[in-house]
């Protein structure tokens, strides 16, 4: 029995591996005949595990999707990567929290002691800096989820930035996140333009029955990144660097600004603030050479601060 189990678990390990397998194939690894590995295969759909196979030249053995959750197996890699993030997606998304910390005791009491150890090794050894609340509540993005899936609109109650509260109904398109943060990307009905949306900042959001046909979109991931990176702010700069865009994008996050390459070495920087010398300073922080395309009042903030830092220097 002992072997029996062994065999079935390497095949399952076999399966989750590579996308197709053939009798043979697998009669080989597993060091038995080919008709071994069909009763194999028939113990594994009988623990819920649905093993589907195609007759012909490309036919084979393959792991589907099934109806039912079987039981998981996972190599130390993978068992470490859940349980470290498991404890972390208790504290990200709201009503997770439990689900997250009763899956994480299921599993703790099956990982071996050494693997136990590496864990809360890894969950001692780290901390987080605390920050503003951004949880999202886990029903809010499943809902959200599948109205983006069936494309149905979505009604919710907004909260802006200054807490002004408005009940908005969109045809959500898609879930981007950015950091720590949650972000729906829909067509705003009553506005007629697309917005995002924090989801953190949305209540009483429910799906309706109004299926919406295909409407062509910009790219989530831009839109949002224009959208967090400049249109919050009193201030637009845009700026050119000496550098290739994919060492700026290595220090300037998604929410910070938005890096376009001009060309193999030079790109374009659009970062938004409410204090022009708040701004000047973030560029100045940069490791690379920078010259301000506008606004115009940046490029004079820019030279009163270089005037100061070379004073402060004592023109060395």
């Amino acid at each position: 029995m002992a072997e029996t189990t062994q065999r079935l678990l390497t095949l399952l390990g076999l399966l989750q591996a590579r996308p197709v397998w053939t009798g043979p194939e697998l009669a080989e690894r597993l060091g038995v005949t080919t008709r071994s590995v069909r009763r194999d295969v028939q113990r594994l759909r009988d623990l819920g595990y649905p093993v589907d196979a195609a007759q012909g030249p490309a036919g084979g053995y393959r792991l589907g999707a099934g109806r039912a959750l079987p039981p998981l197996l996972l190599d130390d890699e993978e068992a470490v990567a859940v349980a470290v993030s498991l404890r972390r997606t208790a504290g990200s998304v709201t009503g997770a929290g439990d689900a997250a910390v009763r899956t994480l005791a299921k599993l703790e009491q099956v990982l071996p002691p050494r693997l136990r150890q590496t864990v809360r090794a890894l969950l001692d050894a780290t901390d987080s800096l605390p920050g503003p609340d951004t949880s999202v509540d886990a029903d809010t993005l499943l809902t959200l989820a599948r109205a983006c899936r069936d494309r149905v609109r979505a009604r919710f109650d907004y909260a802006d930035l200054r807490g002004a509260t408005s009940e908005r109904l969109v045809e959500p398109v898609r879930l981007v996140t950015a950091g720590d943060r949650w972000y729906l990307f829909a067509w705003d009905v009553d506005r007629e333009d697309w917005r995002t949306f924090r989801v953190d900042r949305s209540s009483s959001v429910t799906a309706t029955t109004w299926r919406f046909p295909f409407r062509e979109h910009p790219d989530p991931v831009a839109h949002l990144q224009r959208a967090v990176s400049a249109a919050p702010y009193r201030h637009v700069a845009r700026v050119v660097v000496d550098a290739p865009a994919a060492e700026v994008r290595q220090r300037i996050s998604a929410r910070s600004g938005t890096v376009t390459p001009l060309d193999d070495h030079t790109c374009e920087l659009v970062a938004g603030g409410d204090d022009l010398t708040w701004v000047a300073l973030y560029l100045a922080s940069l490791p690379h050479r920078w010259r301000v395309v506008e606004p115009f009042e940046l490029a004079v903030e820019a030279a009163r601060l270089g005037r100061l830092l070379s004073e402060a220097a004592g023109n060395r």
